[in-house]
């Protein structure tokens, strides 16, 4: 990375969804003045949900783009600075921590704050993500209750996708899991749960050919992948369960990372690299919910600030935590 002269600050939080945005807050009235690259698009998966409801003091509920505005606001409003830019390229090996972003050349950080999510996995339909928020979710815990009563589509054979699915019974009339291959593939437990709950159906060596509905989802077009026979299910709403990206490329050699790519943490929200913190979905492959990446951008704030002030002189490298 060159060595070129760059603007150096306290504390850098990368990613802005509840998790970077929280940290951003709680380092701000901290007065460590934080610099936030937001990432393109700036806010996160909440900027592409429509109605949250279980946001802790939103009785009437929020809109998601909503809430990152509320969010930033406040952080702003105590001295967090924003920058519409993304990292492309970190050096963790020495301090300061240097950040190479796409337009705004380097960041060198004392201390940083990684909380850039994770994405879900999605089919790659045209009418698929026309109809995400309007009746297509990779979330039943956030959006199953809007569903009472409708028949439902999961798609994947993993524990992730039983757990979707037995998660919706409690709001559908019938929830069919729909799976490409001849046998699930999750634990044998979750499968005998799915299989014996009488709101679940599965249809094996069946994939979504496309999602029905103009406005709203209405239904789905199944298709045999060896057989090209399809067939039409109505639904009110499809849950798409094949897992979650967690956004660490950047990182990979960098951080320690776990063999799906999530970001490894101690003693909260500590890295391998001492003075890099991580919050959110980006370590947090089990809650996923706007609401923990938020406590966890609390903790990092805590963190790097504690850290912040017995930090080593400058010229002593980063420990590597074994």
């Amino acid at each position: 990375m060159p060595d070129a002269p760059s603007r150096e600050v306290a504390l850098a939080v990368i990613g802005s969804g509840p998790a970077g945005l929280t940290a951003a807050l709680y380092s701000a009235r901290a007065e460590l003045r934080p610099l936030v690259i937001t990432g393109i698009p700036p806010g996160g998966q909440l900027t592409i949900t429509t109605d949250v409801e279980n946001f802790p003091g939103f009785p009437d509920g929020v809109q998601g783009p909503e809430l990152v505005d509320l969010l930033r606001r406040q952080a702003a409003k105590f001295g967090a600075e924003f920058l519409d830019d993304y990292v492309n390229r970190v050096d963790f090996s020495r301090r300061p921590f240097r950040l190479e972003t796409g337009t705004h050349g380097s960041i060198r950080a004392r201390a940083v704050i990684v909380a850039t999510g994770a994405n879900a996995r999605w089919l790659g339909l045209p009418s698929e993500q026309r109809l995400v928020g309007h009746g297509i979710s990779a979330c039943a815990t956030c959006d199953g209750f809007f569903f009472k009563g409708q028949e439902l589509v999961v798609v994947g054979g993993g524990d992730t996708a039983m757990e979707e699915a037995l998660f919706l019974t409690n709001f559908a009339s019938h929830v069919t899991i729909v799976h490409r291959r001849d046998r699930l593939r999750a634990s044998t437990v979750m499968q005998e749960r799915a299989k014996r709950h009488p709101k679940i159906s599965i249809v094996y060596d069946a994939e979504v050919a496309e999602v029905l509905g103009r406005e709203k989802v209405e239904g789905v077009r199944l298709r045999n992948p060896r057989t090209g026979e399809s067939r039409d299910v109505a639904a009110g709403g499809l849950f798409v369960a094949i897992g979650h990206v967690p956004a660490t490329e950047v990182f990979r050699g960098a951080l320690e990372l776990d063999p799906q790519g999530y970001v490894k943490v101690r003693e909260g929200t500590r890295t391998s690299v001492d003075g890099v913190f991580a919050a959110g979905d980006v370590h947090d492959r089990r809650y996923r919910q706007a609401v923990t990446a938020a406590g966890d951008g609390c903790m990092a704030a805590i963190d790097a600030e504690r850290w912040l002030a017995e930090e080593p002189p400058p010229a002593e490298a980063p420990r590597l935590a074994r």
